[in-house]
């Protein structure tokens, strides 16, 4: 009973922090500069994960703006732990925008959405990347272009490593890995593509406590790099600090 209590009442939580960023993105956000957007996004991020019951393990002090973050896409969760760490521009897949409200407030907390079908939208999200980036915002997408396994790290697309090269930017790789209290793989925050959303939100509820561990990794320069070498030694360094064979 007491357990079944506990769930309720953390469902009730996570919709008031829902509505709570409906209120800051709609109030708040349209009057406030960057820095104070950046506080609130991490504030909220950090707040979402403790109501999940998600806690961070942060082997990385800071990552600065100039820089492309690319991470292994392993849940929804991503965006929110790289979120509480620092907050990015994240370019995210346009299916994302149909996710109930969560889709909504990532497009007013600066996703930016593509359409990776969609040459024409690649070369548009392409200019817009190298703008954000030379504006000083901190760009972030998942190279693998999907969600992939724990223990696995997909092949990375070099699409978007182009816009690092041309704005003379270096790499911040990121690996993610979600335990449990055991210390192995956690197998609640899965979200291939055979689990619903609102599914996979509710076994992250029902999954007990998770730690996540975010490892910031050596810097990747861009200078003279080709956008394939870019993709391949970030899929490389994020594979070694999973401990994840690649072929």
């Amino acid at each position: 009973m007491l357990d079944k209590f506990r769930y309720h009442l953390k469902i009730c939580r996570v919709v008031v922090h829902i509505f709570q960023a409906c209120f800051i993105c709609i109030l708040i956000f349209p009057w406030s500069s960057k820095k104070l957007r950046e506080r609130r996004i991490q504030g909220w991020s950090r707040q979402l994960l403790r109501i999940l019951g998600v806690n961070l393990n942060m082997k990385v002090s800071a990552v600065p703006t100039n820089v492309v973050v690319v991470s292994n896409h392993v849940s929804w969760l991503d965006i929110f732990v790289i979120n509480s760490l620092a907050p990015c521009r994240f370019v995210a897949k346009s299916s994302i925008r149909s996710w109930p409200l969560f889709g909504w407030i990532a497009a007013h907390a600066g996703a930016i959405y593509i359409s990776r079908e969609s040459r024409a939208d690649l070369k548009r999200i392409y200019r817009h990347l190298i703008e954000q980036i030379e504006a000083g915002e901190r760009v972030a997408f998942f190279p693998e272009g999907t969600v992939a396994e724990q223990g696995s790290v997909l092949p990375f697309h070099a699409n978007l490593f182009e816009a690092a090269i041309h704005a003379k930017v270096p790499i911040q790789p990121i690996a993610l890995r979600y335990l449990n209290s055991e210390g192995t793989l956690h197998p609640a925050v899965a979200f291939t593509s055979d689990i619903p959303f609102r599914t996979s939100v509710f076994k992250v509820l029902n999954g007990g406590d998770i730690t996540v561990e975010v490892s910031g990794l050596e810097f990747i320069s861009s200078d003279g790099a080709h956008r394939r070498e870019l993709a391949a030694i970030s899929r490389q360094a994020v594979a070694a600090a999973l401990q994840v064979e690649i072929g």
